[in-house]
């Protein structure tokens, strides 16, 4: 599922992989449901990155309990690169809430996104509201590698593995789980931007299903 593709203006953006219905098991774009999201709901806990983040008012990321992440991205020492990584950690559950809320200007993921990948980002949770459906299932992040470049711009790229995500149709429930194969794994690339409240914030996002390197 790859649910943060290669700029999802095109329903691959990136952002989630980004994550295309098609993707992660449905049967069409126009595969039928009603409802709304549901489920108990658990905030994010900071991570040991998050130390890092600039001081600022950021949203609350409260997301379905039956949704849950490993990022294997521990603190690299550098105050600017685990800003970068907790930042981006955040930016990541945000778009998956925005499913969840069955909203695309969910404004916590817009917090976190400008620009080309904030107008590919809106349309591939379009997508998800269009299909009453949304994310559930283990998401794991891993092999991160940030630089920070001066006036405040950063790229981050890291691999995801979707093995064990899914899409579910909120009518009844109904879960579409796929076999794991090479094109659970996938490649990340994203530029970022601190801005004026020194969020880093993601302005271009790429992605690559099945990438070699992200293969276990």
């Amino acid at each position: 599922m790859n649910r943060r593709s290669t700029l999802r203006a095109a329903i691959t953006l990136t952002a989630a992989a980004a994550l295309t219905l098609s993707a992660c098991g449905s049967d069409s774009a126009d595969d039928e449901g009603a409802g709304a999201a549901t489920g108990t709901r658990k905030a994010a806990s900071p991570t040991a990155s998050q130390s890092a983040a600039v001081a600022v008012d950021r949203p609350k990321i409260e997301l379905p309990a039956d949704l849950t992440y490993t990022f294997a991205w521990p603190k690299t020492g550098d105050q600017e690169k685990d800003a970068v990584l907790s930042d981006s950690e955040q930016s990541i559950k945000a778009v998956d809430l925005a499913i969840a809320n069955q909203d695309a200007l969910d404004k916590p993921y817009l917090f976190y996104y400008e620009g080309e990948a904030a107008a590919g980002t809106e349309q591939f949770i379009q997508n998800y509201v269009k299909n009453k459906a949304r994310t559930t299932g283990a998401y794991r992040f891993y092999d991160p590698n940030v630089a920070v470049a001066g006036k405040g711009t950063a790229s981050l790229s890291y691999c995801e593995d979707q093995g064990k995500a899914y899409v579910m149709y909120l009518k009844g429930k109904q879960v579409k789980k796929t076999p794991v194969t090479a094109r659970s794994y996938v490649a990340y690339q994203t530029s970022l931007k601190k801005n004026e409240k020194g969020v880093w914030v993601i302005q271009e996002i790429t992605s690559q299903q099945g990438s070699a390197k992200c293969q276990p």
